[in-house]
């Protein structure tokens, strides 16, 4: 498993080179498993019957006392960049990262270690409260993954290639002078559990064509507003600063907010709602999906655009400083580079989405304008106004790693500056 130092981690926006570090040491068929078009092929598989357990039993359990002791979910991003989590019991309730023991997990089971050197060690870089198991000091605890060191600090080696924090938060800490805010517009489709009919759609043919869905109430419209307001509470109960939630343009589709937030910690609280949402869908038995383009067709597909402003862009007269990052997204390259970052797959799965349709630019070129949604970037109207505030990124697809793309932005907006 490479030594005691590991591999390097790759650049960010590299996805091709690290599923090629994932290959030189994952089994194949486990390799096989975690691919894009394996996962796509078994999501057409039908579900066998199953029984839907009666989580008011589960509820019974929930208020039993926990003698002082506290419920810790650890939470990391798999090989495949599927959330996995495990529970382990503390002795005592924490409330900062420093205070959590590092743990570990079987990473040959996950797409990110072999068999015969299987560990991989959990660190906790944020903590939240658990909506899930409720008082008692519970938490649910975000990692990083690592390489074991016993040399190393806290018995760390080197980050492993699949995670892709440690070197959106080197970025992040070269340029903290600056003062990043993101805001990220997480898109999402719930489906039934067969995977393939949105939830709300007619199990053969579609709905009615796109129009009353958007911000829409009502039975015929809206559908799965229990799992959207359940998330919602859930998000706020854990402490992520969610900012909104809204029905999106096709239906059964919706979307939410997380922002404004500082750093890096855009990421993690981005990928802490994202297992809160899996979560709350698991309990209500349906499936939700992040795939950007869902369903093929004269429908819109699902974005993860993202809001950006630094020191500079929120001080009078910002907008010179929106307008040379502007300049720098369109740079020679820049563009093949940022879709290349804004997918899991090197730009494969936006270019199903930017088609210059459906309040989209065209993935091959690089544009921006004012309160244009047909635009790679936007600049608000009331930017152009108060010459002051921040731009949206809305090329990022709703599977995008927030990590790799609020770091990509900051490496080339505002790190030449530094």
């Amino acid at each position: 498993w490479a030594g005691a130092t590991g591999p390097a981690v790759p650049p960010l926006g590299r996805r091709s080179s690290l599923r090629r570090a994932m290959a030189a040491c994952v089994p194949g068929k486990l390799m096989e498993m975690l691919s894009p078009g394996r996962q796509r092929a078994s999501a057409g598989a039908e579900q066998p019957p199953y029984t839907r357990l009666d989580l008011s039993i589960l509820d019974r359990f929930s208020r039993l006392d926990q003698g002082g002791k506290v419920m810790a979910e650890y939470v990391w991003v798999g090989g495949g960049g599927e959330l996995r989590c495990k529970t382990r019991t503390l002795d005592r309730a924490c409330t900062s990262v420093e205070e959590l023991p590092i743990w570990n997990f079987d990473g040959s089971s996950t797409g990110q270690a072999p068999g015969d050197d299987s560990e991989v060690l959990l660190k906790p870089c944020a903590v939240y409260q658990d909506p899930f198991r409720k008082g008692h000091g519970n938490i649910i605890v975000l990692c990083e993954c690592y390489l074991p060191d016993p040399d190393g600090p806290q018995g760390l080696g080197a980050p492993i290639p699949t995670n892709t924090r440690s070197p959106a938060a080197k970025i992040m800490a070269d340029i903290a002078e600056h003062q990043p805010w993101f805001g990220i517009e997480q898109e999402y489709t719930l489906f039934e559990p067969d995977k393939k009919t949105p939830y709300g759609w007619p199990k053969e043919g579609q709905p009615g064509p796109q129009g009353p869905y958007y911000c829409s109430i009502g039975t015929e419209n809206a559908f799965g507003r229990a799992v959207v307001e359940a998330h919602y509470k859930a998000c706020l109960y854990a402490g992520i600063n969610i900012s909104g939630i809204n029905g999106e343009v096709m239906p059964g589709q919706w979307e939410y907010q997380v922002g404004p937030c500082t750093g890096i910690a855009s990421g993690d609280q981005l990928l802490a709602s994202r297992y809160l949402l899996i979560r709350v869908c698991e309990q209500y038995g349906v499936v939700v999906s992040f795939d950007p383009k869902p369903i093929p067709g004269d429908w819109n597909g699902a974005g993860c655009h993202t809001n950006v402003s630094t020191k500079a862009m929120r001080a009078e007269g910002g907008y010179d400083a929106i307008l040379k990052a502007m300049e720098r997204l369109g740079a020679p390259g820049k563009q093949e580079e940022h879709i290349a970052a804004y997918d899991p797959s090197g730009g494969l799965d936006n270019q199903r989405r930017l088609t210059g349709a459906h309040e989209t630019a065209s993935y091959k070129e690089f544009s921006w304008g004012v309160a244009n949604r047909g635009c790679s970037v936007r600049i608000p109207r009331m930017t152009e106004k108060e010459k002051k505030g921040y731009f949206e990124d809305r090329r990022p697809a709703s599977n995008m790693d927030p990590y790799i793309v609020t770091g990509k932005i900051m490496e080339t907006t505002v790190l030449p500056d530094c």
